[in-house]
């Protein structure tokens, strides 16, 4: 990846062959199934975390995605029949998960200092260390639209997204409230740090679906992420929602003339957890412990999510294309999700929205 990573690399490699213990000579006790979110996630992670542990470590990973959510987790819990022994979450899933004692509590003790022998909680970004997940990278929601074809006028603030006078043509939205909410709120005057608490007053979230209505007639709806940078590319719409990977795929990899909005962004965390009763605890610490030293976590600058540690950070050579679309460049114009406000509120604005959706 990076050449000034690959010293560092042999050094970390050989503490984290010393810092697993060996397991049972027993095929079955000698393996341990990682599920993660699949696609580019999956394969970025594959090269990063799951090839050099198994090398380091002689375990198998049994290594797969999963669309997220708890469900599946809850239910091997509840059965006593624990088959997952790592899972990556998001927040709200964490939260929840942890919450109804579905996830095992995680001593941080167990994580490796820095690159620079920084003590590990010093290390990790201020909310990244929980007691039942450590973050390892931080990802965006925001909005994008291609160069080439937004105009004259292209959007510096959210307050742009919902004026469409001022940027003519459709928005692309995905089908659900979050996100959604919090930037009507942003866009009608609520500063940013108070977005949460106005969206937990019904005054509130009357003022943010009165925002949407303005535009109602201008969005494009749609369902899967994937279909995001598709309409920028064929003028389905000219303002579009995604996690901002979305964009920086097509831009790196594919040299399409798009930009993200990175004001009022709305970032949160990928975190690696371990269900309730895996007969592997253990080992299945010994792998976060692995997953999240410095050196794996650069490997989501691949895709341009921020890692969660300073050190990983100091270890990146960035050029401006990455380095002007990590979430880490932005943090202060945009907000964290609030996994405990979708949490306790979710459900009622899922459902509110969808009846807003049917209306005119």
């Amino acid at each position: 990846m990076k050449k000034r990573l690959c010293h560092y690399f042999l050094g970390a490699a050989l503490t984290s062959i010393a810092s697993i213990v060996s397991v049972s000579a027993n095929a079955q006790d000698n393996s341990l199934t990682v599920i993660s979110w699949g696609g580019a996630y999956n394969i970025m992670q594959k090269k990063y975390v799951i090839d050099p542990f198994e090398k380091n470590s002689g375990v198998k990973i049994l290594f797969d995605g999963y669309a997220g959510g708890m469900a599946e987790i809850k239910a091997q819990v509840e059965a006593g029949k624990v088959q997952w022994d790592v899972v990556n979450v998001d927040a709200f899933t964490l939260e929840r998960a942890c919450s109804e004692g579905l996830l095992e509590v995680l001593d941080h003790n167990m994580l490796s200092p820095g690159s620079d022998g920084s003590q590990a909680t010093d290390d990790f970004l201020p909310g990244t260390l929980t007691d039942c997940g450590i973050a390892n990278d931080i990802y965006s929601l925001a909005i994008g639209y291609n160069s080439n074809t937004i105009g004259k006028i292209v959007p510096k603030t959210i307050n742009d997204v919902f004026d469409t006078n001022k940027i003519p043509g459709k928005r692309g939205f995905q089908r659900k409230p979050i996100g959604l909410l919090e930037w009507a709120l942003m866009a009608d005057g609520i500063a940013r740090e108070h977005v949460y608490h106005e969206l937990a007053t019904e005054a509130g979230q009357n003022r943010a679906f009165a925002k949407l209505d303005s535009i109602k007639k201008d969005i494009v709806w749609f369902d899967a992420y994937s279909q995001a940078p598709q309409l920028l590319n064929d003028g389905g719409a000219v303002l579009v929602q995604a996690p901002h990977g979305r964009f920086y795929e097509a831009m790196r990899n594919q040299n399409s003339p798009f930009a993200i909005l990175w004001d009022g962004h709305i970032y949160d965390y990928d975190i690696w957890s371990i269900p309730k009763g895996t007969p592997k605890l253990e080992l299945a610490k010994r792998f976060i412990t692995f997953a999240t030293e410095p050196v794996p976590l650069v490997g989501g600058t691949d895709l341009s999510y921020s890692p969660t540690r300073k050190s990983s950070l100091a270890l990146v050579e960035m050029d401006d294309l990455l380095r002007n679309n990590l979430p880490t460049t932005h943090l202060n114009i945009g907000i964290q999700a609030n996994s405990e406000f979708w949490a306790d509120y979710g459900q009622a604005l899922d459902e509110r929205f969808a009846e807003w959706l049917l209306t005119n």
